[in-house]
Formats: C-alpha cells, sequence, structure tokens
C-alpha cells in the first residue's frame, strides 16, 4: 500500500538529512580550527622548581609516559556534534522542490502538495537540529506533523452522527459507474449490522443492467430487506418507498443505491437532484476509487458542486500505490473522507482515522 509515494519521500528525506550533516560537519571543522589555533597560541605552562630541590628519582614509568593527550581541539570537536545547526531557506530550497515533486508524481493535488511543503518548510526552517541527531526522524517527523494537518481536516464520526440521529437515518450513495458503490454499499451495511442497527436496502440504480440484482444478492447474503422496483422505474420512488419501509418496521438506517454518472450527464444529475428533493437524505455520500487519483478528486470536487456531498468512501486503497487521493480529496471537496475500501470481502472497510493513514503512507 502506497509504496510508491514512500519511494518518493525516500530522496526528499536523504536531501535534508545530507544537508543537517554538511553543516554540521562544516560547523564542526570550523570550530576545530579555532580551537586548534588557540592551543597554538596559548603560552606552555611550566612549573619552575629550584635545581637543589629536583629529586633524580630515575625514568618515569613507562605508562605514565604512553598517556594519550586529549587536545582542547579534540575537545571542541567533541563537543561541536552535541551542539545544534539551524537550516535556512537555502538549505531547503533544493530538497523542497523535490519534495513537492513527488507529492504531485504521487497525485496530491496542486493546493494540497502546496500547503504540505509549507508546513514542512515551516517544521524545519529556523529550528535547531543537534548535529548528532537522527536527521531520518527529524525529517519523518516534520512530514508526519504535515500530512497529519491535511488529513485532519473536515474530521467527522459518521458512528456518533448515526448514533444521535433521528431514525430512520437515510444514506444516499452517488459517483460514477464501475469505482465499486454497490460493494461498498453492502459493507457499510454489514458494518453497521455489526453494530446492531437494522438496515434496509434501497435498489434506486433502475439505470444500469443488473443493478438490482447485483445489490439483491448482496441483501441476500447479509440478510437485510431489499426494496426493489422493476428496471426503469423512478429512482426517488423507489428510494422513497425504502423510507416509508423502514419507518414502518422501525428500521434504523435507509442504504441507498443510485445509478453511477457523470457530472457532465444532464438528465441523470437531474434526476439526482429530484432524489435529494424527495428523500432528504442524511447523508450523501461519493464513492470512487483511490486508484484513480486525481481524477478520483476532480470528480468529487465536481460531484460536490452540483449536488452537494456529505462525504466519501475511496475504494481499492489496498492497491493504491500513490496515495494522492486519500491525502487531497478532503482538502479540496471540504468533506470528510468517511470509510477506505481495503479488500474485496465485507470485513475490508475501514473507518477512516487519519493516524491509521498516516502510518501507512509513512510505514515501512
Amino acid at each position: 500500500m502506497f509504496n510508491r509515494f514512500k519511494e518518493r519521500l525516500k530522496g526528499f528525506k536523504e536531501a535534508v538529512s545530507s544537508k543537517i550533516q554538511e553543516k554540521g560537519e562544516a560547523q564542526a571543522e570550523k570550530a576545530e580550527a579555532k580551537a586548534q589555533a588557540e592551543e597554538r597560541r596559548a603560552p606552555p605552562k611550566r612549573e619552575e622548581v629550584a635545581v637543589e630541590d629536583r629529586v633524580d628519582d630515575g625514568p618515569a614509568p613507562e605508562n605514565n609516559a604512553a598517556k594519550p593527550k586529549w587536545s582542547f581541539a579534540s575537545r571542541a570537536k567533541s563537543l561541536i556534534f552535541e551542539q545544534e545547526v539551524v537550516l535556512d531557506e537555502k538549505d531547503l530550497k533544493d530538497p523542497l522542490w523535490e519534495l513537492e515533486m513527488a507529492l504531485l508524481e504521487s497525485d496530491v493535488a496542486l493546493p494540497v502538495a502546496e500547503t504540505i511543503v509549507a508546513s514542512v518548510k515551516g517544521e524545519l526552517v529556523g529550528k535547531k537540529k543537534k548535529i548528532r541527531a537522527d536527521t531520518g526522524e527529524i525529517v519523518e517527523e516534520a512530514l508526519r506533523s504535515a500530512l497529519l494537518q491535511v488529513l485532519s481536516e473536515n474530521r467527522f464520526d459518521v458512528d456518533e452522527f448515526i448514533a444521535k440521529a433521528e431514525k430512520p437515518v437515510k444514506i444516499v450513495f452517488v459517483g460514477v459507474n464501475g469505482t465499486g458503490k454497490t460493494t461498498s454499499i453492502a459493507k457499510v451495511a454489514r458494518y453497521l449490522k455489526d453494530r446492531g442497527y437494522s438496515i434496509v436496502l434501497a435498489a434506486g440504480d433502475t439505470f444500469r443492467a443488473g443493478a438490482v440484482e447485483q445489490i439483491e444478492v448482496h441483501a441476500n447474503k447479509l440478510e437485510v430487506k431489499l426494496v426493489k422496483h422493476r428496471d426503469g422505474k423512478d429512482p426517488a420512488a423507489v428510494i422513497f418507498d425504502a423510507v416509508e419501509y423502514a419507518k414502518a418496521h422501525h428500521r434504523d438506517i435507509v442504504l441507498a443505491d443510485t445509478a453511477g454518472r457523470l457530472h457532465t450527464n444532464v438528465n441523470l444529475m437531474d434526476q439526482m437532484k429530484k432524489i435529494v428533493r424527495v428523500v432528504d437524505p442524511d447523508l450523501l455520500i461519493f464513492v470512487d476509487e483511490a486508484i484513480a487519483g486525481n481524477d478520483a478528486v476532480e470528480r468529487a470536487r465536481l460531484f460536490n458542486e452540483a449536488v452537494p456531498i456529505d462525504g466519501t468512501i475511496l475504494t481499492k486503497t489496498d492497491a493504491d500505490a500513490k496515495g494522492g487521493a486519500a491525502i487531497s480529496i478532503s482538502s479540496i471537496t471540504g468533506k470528510p473522507v468517511l470509510f477506505l475500501g481495503i479488500g474485496q470481502d465485507y470485513p475490508d472497510l475501514v473507518k477512516f482515522e487519519p493516524e491509521w493513514l498516516l502510518e501507512r503512507l509513512l510505514g515501512s
């Protein structure tokens, strides 16, 4: 997971570590040269002893003569490595450019990449860094802080929201075809059922051939109620009926599928707006695949402009080598990531936690 992202960051870490080491060594050499010069200028200390008071005890013991001399210059060199260097903008100009390129090549959106670079710069420029310290840890901590700041934007606890919301909670899922939307609905159904909620599924994708049958298979496996109409019927009516069923039978949550659509499909977007008017969903969730990178981020942005979404699910995160969509999508849309799909099975859905994602972005 995110292997290419980790590989691209390695160059930045090495570049900064090298700068810290170079500057530290230069500082140490300068201090050592100064110490040696001062040592040469210092007059030797002699203790005058009267001739008649001198006692010839013979040659000094051999072990005394062999004692190593610990010069002032050597002590200065040792001490300087316990001291600190200060990185300036000039030191970091090239490494920060390399970082920005690494982020962009990992499909991180430009505004988000610039935010991360600025944050890392703020962490490193002008701060004192111990020369002997693990420079890799210094750089990783700056990256960790910058990424966590971005990933923590627009945080939203979906469990808390559902627990407090009036029942039935109405959740409608939207997105383009082929991104795992219907499977994600089934995963969310399993997630919520495991937490004690009763579920109704609504087969609101009446446009795509086989869509009703697909969600029906999931409903049977999960042993949850499915409300469906014949193909070609009004999806708003299907979802409305599912909500009415949930009210009549005291079910907690309605999860509604819809036809995959692009924001440019005027008819389907008008249909989506009608669903929103008729059903008034508590959550409108956009589903796309993490491996789509910038395309997923751009689609989420355009969907959010057309029919404001409340959050995102990113599928196929386990197959994502870059990580750009997971890093960028919340910042660009202003809406939270709710879940990440990490496999094919129903349990392969994790609630979005910035720390969880961060460990996988930076971990080994």
